[in-house]
């Protein structure tokens, strides 16, 4: 005979309390006391007891989900180009990490990211309908372009949405970003301090406030230092686009010798391009790059990489929408995290 489900009664009497001290637990009331509710989540261990989900989200009218959107602002219309949306943020580790930080803070909530894309106006329409529905209690946004629609849309609907990274225009949404300009600062600094004279920098899309930013910070900190010409190629976050601005600067510039990348994957592209050339990592020319993401320690040699806290970047993005969603914040909040320098082989 198979065994019966565990109910809220089995767990009361493995607790030694009232059903309804359960109810509150699971339930994520707050006026708990810290002993009694550790005390229920072990009965709760012991019994193998699981709640409905369906019948939880009917009492606390909360769909215990969120959406996590990757958006562009492109007008995909067909298959093949959501499709080569997507490809392209699955071979990005930002995008992983991003995940991986969402996840550490939902998970021990009993909480769950649905991903969606957004790279069209159908698009954008959906991921606006799904939360109206109440399908999702509120959306985790990473635009990969500063023109991005979505997040005005967002805030016109009155909708709960937090952003990795500040909106390259205003909206009334809570945002979680880097110190970008300091971290241009410290890759010019290192580059210096290793004896670089004649430092070039591969950006990234101009177009971004954060590749701005960055260019920002390592011309300020380049120009403290008496160095005023500094060469620039714009890049595209991609290994390709680091090995192609590489070549334009060796083209314009040949005596680069130290070269600060905008993210990793394109000074992992430059550091390739270097090889090719004859050119020895970091002897002949010391290459930072900016993330500290994998790419940073496959890369040969390993990256000098500006780490960006990504992974706590995106817990605190879910920590901000999850304080909308329970009526506890209500004015929109920026959060900035300081960015540091991680020394490996490359410079």
């Amino acid at each position: 005979m198979s065994r019966q489900t565990p109910t809220l009664e089995d767990v009361a009497r493995a607790a030694g309390v009232s059903r309804a001290t359960v109810s509150r637990v699971v339930n994520g009331v707050r006026n708990v006391d810290p002993a009694l509710r550790e005390v229920v989540h072990r009965a709760i261990e012991l019994t193998g007891y699981a709640p409905n989900r369906a019948a939880r989200s009917l009492v606390i009218r909360r769909a215990e989900t969120v959406a996590l959107v990757i958006s562009g602002v492109g007008d995909a219309t067909d298959d093949d180009a959501r499709n080569d949306f997507a490809a392209r943020v699955f071979t990005d580790p930002f995008f992983g990490r991003v995940v991986g930080g969402v996840v550490g803070f939902l998970r021990p909530r009993s909480m769950h990211p649905v991903l969606m894309f957004a790279e069209s106006a159908q698009d954008r329409q959906e991921v606006l309908s799904y939360l109206r529905q109440g399908r999702a209690d509120g959306a985790l946004v990473v635009s990969t372009h500063p023109d991005d629609p979505l997040p005005a849309l967002l805030a016109e609907a009155e909708l709960p949405a937090v952003l990795f990274a500040r909106p390259g225009r205003p909206v009334p949404l809570s945002h979680v970003d880097l110190d970008h300009r300091a971290g241009g600062r410290l890759a010019a600094r290192h580059l210096l301090t290793r004896g670089c004279r004649r430092p070039a920098t591969v950006t990234g899309p101009l177009a971004v406030p954060a590749s701005r930013e960055r260019l920002a910070g390592f011309r300020e900190a380049l120009a403290e230092a008496g160095v005023t010409d500094v060469p620039f190629a714009e890049g595209g976050f991609t290994l390709t686009s680091g090995a192609e601005a590489m070549a334009a600067l060796l083209a314009r510039h040949p005596d680069v010798d130290g070269v600060f990348a905008a993210n990793d994957l394109m000074a992992q592209g430059a550091c390739r391009l270097l090889r090719q050339r004859g050119k020895r990592v970091p002897e002949d020319v010391a290459v930072v790059g900016f993330d500290d993401s994998g790419a940073a320690v496959t890369c040969e040699p390993p990256l000098t990489s500006v780490r960006q806290p990504v992974e706590r970047m995106a817990e605190e993005m879910a920590r901000l929408l999850d304080a909308h969603i329970r009526g506890e914040r209500i004015e929109p909040a920026s959060v900035v995290f300081a960015p540091e320098l991680v020394t490996r082989n490359s410079a």
